[in-house]
């Protein structure tokens, strides 16, 4: 990409239930802006796709007319569109579709599909130097709804050779905190009623935990935390007695502590050891359990441990679902790849 043909592009991410637009020069940030849907999720205590795409369609046109006025420009001086169109929530990803190929159409501005997974891979990218993550690499993406270990050998190359044989890490946080009557999303309450427990991290030696280490086969790379969400169930029955009284603030800390910490102790060292097996250098985490400080530290430990470079996403904000993720990926693409100025079929 040549230095003076300077590309203006309009970035929609809208796989699940932020409403997330951005405009960016090159690799400049000009604005962005994302409205949340989360007040309306905690009602039911997760994602409803139905309502999360009406949402969608609520909020599209104040969010676009938001950016366009904040960067004073208009559509027409847009030079591509760059949409999540996998993978995710169908209804949510056929709201913004269907707006970003009617503008496509109608204004004859480029448009092209970008992954959802991919697009969190690169929000580590996110004020960061090209030269700045080194390859291969290992990287876990954690979330809601995914849960993978992938190898990069470049930039381009992601292989997927881990991923949960059921419930993913940041699922398993939401259903558990609402086991315990707690708000969604579930992550970030549970991280923080865990910082209260006065117990110190790490558990001290010959001390049994209260949850069970979900290992599978320790040595490979998959992962499973049903039967873990089983078993804080099962605990909070035991304290609660099948629904006569209600857990203590001191029962919460303690589950949240426990659960955290059988959660995070798996996923820290199937990161490192995929790592290790494969001689690689360099372990990455992206997505929306990658916020958890907890996680980062104790990824932190191992790979100093193992003299491994650690890389996490250097803002929380670009471990949720953002527009900012969409465009970095784009602005690469545009850098790596020729695009033909034309108008590409979008397919979900």
């Amino acid at each position: 990409m040549k230095k003076e043909d300077k590309k203006i592009i309009l970035a929609f991410e809208t796989s699940c239930d932020d409403t997330s637009i951005a405009i960016f020069e090159d690799d400049k940030l000009l604005f962005m802006d994302t409205a949340s849907q989360i007040k309306i999720h905690n009602i039911t205590g997760g994602v409803v796709p139905e309502v999360a795409a009406r949402e969608h369609a609520n909020a599209i046109f104040w969010v676009l007319e938001n950016v366009l006025t904040e960067t004073n420009l208009k559509l027409e001086n847009i030079d591509y569109i760059w949409v999540t169109t996998s993978p995710w929530l169908l209804p949510s990803l056929l709201t913004w579709t269907t707006v970003a190929s009617t503008i496509s159409t109608v204004l004859q501005i480029p448009i092209i599909p970008i992954n959802h997974i991919q697009a969190h891979v690169f929000s580590n990218f996110l004020e960061r130097k090209e030269e700045d993550i080194k390859f291969p690499l290992i990287c876990l993406t954690v979330s809601g709804g995914h849960n993978d270990i992938y190898s990069m050998k470049d930039i381009w190359d992601l292989e997927k050779v881990g991923s949960t044989t059921d419930d993913s890490s940041g699922e398993a946080f939401d259903k558990v905190a609402k086991m315990m009557w707690l708000e969604y999303p579930g992550g970030p309450i549970i991280s923080k009623l865990a910082e209260s427990h006065p117990q110190p991290i790490p558990c001290k030696e010959g001390s049994k935990p209260l949850f069970p280490r979900v290992w599978l086969v320790k040595k490979e790379a998959d992962f499973s935390f049903s039967g873990l969400k089983s078993a804080v169930k099962r605990e909070v029955d035991k304290r609660t007695n099948r629904w006569e009284k209600e857990l203590t603030l001191e029962d919460k800390i303690e589950i949240s502590y426990e659960f955290q910490e059988a959660v995070i102790e798996v996923l820290a060292y199937k990161l490192v050891q995929v790592a290790l097996q494969n001689w690689v250098k360099n372990v990455m985490l992206a997505w929306g359990v990658s916020a958890n400080n907890r996680l980062k530290e104790e990824i932190t430990r191992l790979a100093k441990k193992n003299n491994l470079e650690f890389i996490f996403p250097v803002s929380n904000l670009y471990c949720m679902d953002n527009a900012a993720m969409v465009w970095i990926l784009t602005y690469y693409k545009i850098k790596y790849w020729e695009f033909e100025k034309k108008i590409w079929v979008v397919k979900l």
